[in-house]
Order: structure tokens, then C-alpha cells, then sequence
């Protein structure tokens, strides 16, 4: 009942907590290992990615394979994976969350055990495309295992558990590459998800609520965008992983799969916001919100594939480096989000904290590893790189979970799988726009510092012909042939100019990504509005009962109530 509020007007109305589903147990320890299960998987899906992206140079020469050819194995697998990602909602939501997340699953581990044994390149090719559409189909179930399956005291650790897939697991991809290929061969760089999957099945199907299956679905289905969306995404994806590989639009690969997946993917968007049953809802993009943590989640997620990328080329190219060897410079960060995440998810989930200003300095923990990053010189080692990782170590959880939150948290339990698809596509889109802008700025810029050496070096040749050569001289004793020092003086000085032009080029970025920092450190303090953590709806007070009249008191003598009282 509606009680009357202490000043006499109307009490605010108190709305009871909706059911749950009779599928969803109360929450408890299975639960619990139902959702690690499910991160698990997400893990192996993550790991299957980077260890055999990482160590495609060792697969290439195991398996006989040439530099162009093994690009098409990375294209093809993030293509397909990020593909899947936009339409895996509707899916999940036909065949239910718990048949569908082990089938994709154990496909994906399944698809591992022949890939070692691939007899030519388009076979793998094939294979690891459909690989990648397993895993793909992963990260928008952990979302929405997240959200519906936790209570909502709790519901900011399970976003940071998904935050976990941006920011652990890439950074443990290299460490892993090293661990398997170095001890058990390079075989292991496939199969190493084997046995993970299995134990992620078994804790999935012992936890997993056990939701029924919506074969009803198929009568809406939405053929036409499934056709179209598909291969637009496809194709827009091999576009920035193939485009400065095959010099962008002077390729007609390029230049059609461009024009044609865009066309393609204007009308899938149209086609979303008029469709009765959509994949995913463009109407969304109206939130500022939504607006602010999806562009947010892009650049984020791009600026840390980054950073991650930076010290592994600069140790690989100028040090040569075995990803053994590199491995220590990405555990830095890697191991401690362990305890970083579940702490900037406790931070957040106080009320007390706005999660904005958790976002803006995370960003500028970014842009201070960046700044420091612009000191880069070939003189840096390993241990040169730790200040920038332990900065990153605070700046990455700071900035995912708070967007994560920023994009779910202003959404209703009906928008889930709606948003879970967007959210995730972008996400490894945001991988795929890091590769296109680390191959055109390395390129670009070192061309343009290579040019520039050179021309110094000219410029200043006739006041340093007096000085003489310090690499002819150095070189002088080591053969009679002067002709031979020659032509190795000159081999000498082109690896010296290439060297400087590849770090000259890596700091650069380093100063293009603190600009960016610094940038959407500023958006997140404009565009997007405050969004508090969940708190299960307070339940309505009983009902007091009326009070009783007031009774006179009885005669001490009297044995009964006197009629005339």
C-alpha cells in the first residue's frame, strides 16, 4: 500500500524487483563457476588469437609459408571473428546462452587439432576463418552472462571481468608464444587451447542456467541484413588489414572491396533501423552516453593494441629480440590486472565516484606512458620500457571498465543483446583500426626520417670529407678488397639510418597517441552524462497495522469489563 510522505503529499512510488526467469537459480557458487567458465572460454577464444598472430613468423617457417601468404591467415581469422560478433545476439537468444556458448566452444577447440596437419595454405586459410568465427561468437555472450546472470551488488566486477579480455589476455598472448614454442614446439601454438576449452566446457555446463531454446525466432529472422551485414564487415575488415600491404587504393583489391563494403554495410544500417527483429539497434547512437563510450571504447582499445605494439617491434627490429625475451615487458602489465581490475571495478561501483573522472584519469595515465615513450633512442633496452608499462598498468583498467560502464549501465535488461553485439564488433574493430594506423604511421614515418637522414647525410658530406669515415675505418682491417669494405661500409651505414628512421617513427607515435589521450580525456569530460552503479530495487515497507483503541484500565477488583465503560 502507498503511504502518505512525511510533509502530506503522495509517497513515491516503489516498483518490486522483477522476477527472474525459473531457469536462473538464486545466485550462489555455481553460478559463480557457470560465469568463470564462461570468461574462461573468452580467455582460450583471446589466446587462440594473439598467440598464433604473435608467433606467425615460427608457423610460416614450420609450415613453409611466405610472408604475403601468412598475412591472409591473420586477415581471414579477424575478419570472420569480428563478423560474428555483430550477429552472435540473435543467435544465443534462438539457441539459448548455454547450448550455444559450449557448441562454439568445443567447435573452436576441435578446429585446432587439424591445423598443424593443413596440407597447403588455402586449407588453413579456410580453417582458421572458421576458427575465428567460434571465437568470435564468445566475448557478446560474457556480456550478457555479466549483466544477467549477476545480482546487481555485483554487477561492476562482472564488467571488469570482461574488461579482462581487453586488457590481461592480449598482454599474456606474447608471454604464452614464448612458453609453448620454446618448450613444447611450435605445434603447441595451435593446440594450446585444448585443454583450457575442455575445463571451460565443464565449468560452463555445471553452471550455466539452463535457458530454453527460442526456435520460434526463425520466423523473423533477418535474412537480408545477415546477408548483407556479413560480407560488408568481411570486406571492410580485410581492407585495414590488407590495405598498406597492398599500398591502399592504387591495389584493385583494395580500392573494390572499399567501395562495395561500404555500400553494403549503409544499407545493412539502414536496414537495422527499420527491421522488425535487428541485430543490433541504431537508434542507441541518440544517447550521448552511448555516443561518448563507444567512441571511447575504439579509441581505448586502439590506443592500448598500441602501446602493446611499440615495445615488441622496437625490441624485435632494433635488439632482435626472441618473443621469449620480450615476454617480461608484457607480463608487467599483464599480471597485475589480476588485482588492478577487481580494485577500479570496486572503486566504481561506489556511489560516491564518478566513473567519468575515473575514465579521464586513466587517459591521462595513457598519455604520461606515451609522453615518456617520446624519449624513445636505439640506446633503449628491455628495462628501458617498465616506467611505461606501469603506467599503463593503472591506465588501462581505469579506462575500459569505467566505458564498459558508460555503454551497459544506461541500457535496460531487454537491450542487452542488443548492445552486447555492438559493443563487441566495435571492440574488434578497434584491433583492426590499430593495425592499419601502426603499419601507415611506421611506414610513413620512417620513409619520411629516412629521407631526412639521408639528406643531412648529404647535405653535410663535403665539411665531414676531411673527418673521414669512422665505419670505413673500422672496417679497413677486415679485408684486403676495398671495394668489399666499400660495399659493407655501405650496408653499415643503411643499418644505422634504418634503425634511426624505425625509432624516430615509434615516437612519433608515441606522441600521436598522447594527443589522442588527451583528447578523449577532454570528451569524456563533455559528452557523456553520469550513470550510477546498480543497486537491486528497494523493496516497499509492510504495511503497519491500525493501531487499537485505547482500552480503560480494569478495577484491580473487578474479574470483568464493566458494561457502563
Amino acid at each position: 500500500m502507498t503511504h502518505p510522505a512525511p510533509s502530506g503529499g503522495p509517497a513515491p512510488v516503489i516498483h518490486a524487483a522483477p522476477a527472474l526467469p525459473s531457469y536462473i537459480p538464486p545466485f550462489g557458487l555455481r553460478t559463480v563457476i557457470g560465469c568463470l567458465g564462461m570468461l574462461l572460454a573468452v580467455h582460450v577464444a583471446g589466446f587462440n588469437e594473439h598467440v598464433t598472430e604473435i608467433g606467425l613468423a615460427d608457423i610460416r617457417g614450420a609450415m613453409h609459408i611466405g610472408h604475403d601468404e601468412g598475412t591472409w591467415l591473420i586477415t581471414l581469422y579477424e575478419a570472420f571473428n569480428i563478423a560474428a560478433m555483430a550477429f552472435t545476439p540473435w543467435f544465443y537468444m534462438t539457441f539459448s546462452i548455454y547450448r550455444f556458448s559450449i557448441f562454439m566452444t568445443a567447435a573452436m577447440a576441435l578446429l585446432a587439432i587439424p591445423a598443424p596437419f593443413m596440407p597447403d595454405v588455402t586449407s588453413l586459410c579456410m580453417l582458421r576463418a572458421m576458427q575465428g568465427m567460434t571465437a568470435g561468437c564468445l566475448p557478446p555472450v560474457l556480456m550478457t552472462v555479466m549483466l544477467k546472470y549477476l545480482p546487481p551488488e555485483i554487477r561492476v566486477f562482472g564488467i571488469g571481468g570482461y574488461a579482462m579480455s581487453a586488457t590481461f589476455g592480449p598482454n599474456l598472448g606474447l608471454p604464452l608464444e614464448a612458453f609453448w614454442f620454446e618448450n613444447l614446439g611450435w605445434h603447441w601454438l595451435y593446440w594450446e587451447i585444448i585443454p583450457m576449452a575442455a575445463l571451460a566446457i565443464g565449468m560452463m555446463a555445471y553452471g550455466l542456467p539452463k535457458d530454453p531454446v527460442h526456435l520460434e525466432r526463425f520466423e523473423k529472422f533477418n535474412w537480408f541484413g545477415l546477408m548483407v551485414g556479413l560480407p560488408a564487415i568481411i570486406s571492410l575488415v580485410t581492407v585495414l588489414y590488407q590495405g598498406d600491404r597492398l599500398d591502399w587504393f592504387r591495389s584493385p583489391l583494395i580500392t573494390h572491396l572499399t567501395f562495395w563494403g561500404l555500400a553494403a554495410f549503409v544499407v545493412f544500417v539502414i536496414n537495422e533501423a527499420y527491421h522488425p527483429s535487428p541485430y543490433f539497434r541504431i537508434q542507441y547512437w541518440k544517447s550521448r552516453n552511448i555516443q561518448a563510450a563507444l567512441l571511447s571504447l575504439v579509441g581505448i582499445l586502439a590506443i592500448c593494441s598500441l602501446l602493446s605494439e611499440i615495445p615488441a617491434t622496437y625490441l624485435e627490429e632494433i635488439r632482435g629480440y626472441r618473443p621469449i625475451q620480450t615476454a617480461p615487458v608484457s607480463l608487467v602489465v599483464a599480471l597485475p590486472q589480476l588485482i588492478m581490475l577487481p580494485l577500479i571495478a570496486a572503486l566504481c561501483n561506489s556511489a560516491r565516484v564518478d566513473c567519468r573522472y575515473v575514465l579521464v584519469a586513466g587517459m591521462l595515465c595513457l598519455a604520461g606512458a606515451s609522453w615518456l615513450g617520446t624519449w624513445l633512442t636505439p640506446d633503449w633496452v628491455r628495462d628501458n620500457f617498465y616506467p611505461i608499462q606501469m603506467l599503463q598498468i593503472l591506465g588501462q583498467p581505469m579506462t575500459v571498465i569505467p566505458t564498459l560502464m558508460l555503454a551497459t549501465l544506461a541500457m535496460g535488461p531487454a537491450d542487452g543483446p542488443f548492445i552486447s553485439g555492438m559493443v563487441n564488433m566495435l571492440k574488434g574493430l578497434a584491433n583492426a583500426i590499430a593495425f592499419a594506423l601502426f603499419s601507415i604511421l611506421t611506414r610513413r614515418r620512417e620513409q619520411y626520417h629516412s629521407t631526412m637522414l639521408l639528406g643531412h647525410g648529404s647535405a653535410h658530406a663535403t665539411p665531414a670529407d676531411g673527418v673521414g669515415s669512422p665505419i670505413a675505418g673500422q672496417l679497413a682491417g677486415t679485408s684486403p678488397d676495398t671495394a668489399h669494405v666499400a660495399h659493407n661500409t655501405l650496408q653499415v651505414f643503411h643499418t644505422y639510418v634504418h634503425e634511426q628512421a624505425l625509432v624516430l617513427a615509434l615516437a612519433d607515435i608515441y606522441l600521436v597517441v598522447m594527443v589522442v589521450c588527451l583528447g578523449y580525456a577532454v570528451l569524456n569530460l563533455v559528452l557523456p552524462k553520469r550513470v550510477y552503479p546498480p543497486r537491486a530495487p528497494a523493496r516497499p515497507a509492510p504495511a503497519q497495522p491500525a493501531p487499537a483503541p485505547a482500552l480503560s484500565p480494569l478495577p484491580s477488583s473487578a474479574s470483568a469489563p464493566n458494561p457502563a465503560s
